[in-house]
């Protein structure tokens, strides 16, 4: 039996799990922005366009439901306006939620933006990030 290198099966596996977790686009509306942290407590902000996601943070935040409190994405390697002190943020058509994940996609807020030139590669395959510890904090006012 042929077996498959690590990385690749690593990095396929991240990209079936993004696969699986992130449905077709549903009818977007105006973004909403909501605030995560993570077991550092560093702060990151994330948009959500998707009225069924954004439904999920808000029963996730009112403590309507407890399930898949944790966030995962794809990285977009460039800050974003809502999102300056990181170099980075998560494609908003990406984002979504899970209660458990494969390993090669978690890592904290502060050590994707220290080993982001490595992202997408055997770190964090397809720029998939599903950081375990994650939790929203709050839904950011709208400006």
């Amino acid at each position: 039996m042929r077996m498959i290198p690590a990385k690749v099966a690593a990095a396929l596996s991240a990209f079936a799990l993004l696969a699986l977790t992130v449905p077709a686009p549903v009818q977007a509306v105006s973004a909403t922005y909501f605030e995560f942290t993570d077991i550092t407590r560093e702060r990151f902000v994330v948009q959500l366009t998707n009225p069924d996601r954004i439904q999920h943070a808000r029963d996730l935040l009112s403590g309507a439901t407890t399930d898949r409190p944790h966030l995962l994405g794809r990285i977009i390697k460039r800050s974003a306006p809502y999102n300056p002190r990181w170099s980075y943020h998560l494609n908003s058509d990406t984002v979504d939620f899970f209660d458990v994940a494969i390993e090669v996609c978690d890592a904290t807020i502060p050590y994707v933006e220290d080993h982001l030139d490595e992202a997408g590669g055997a770190f964090l395959p397809g720029l998939v990030w599903c950081p375990w510890t994650s939790r929203l904090v709050r839904e950011l006012p709208a400006s």
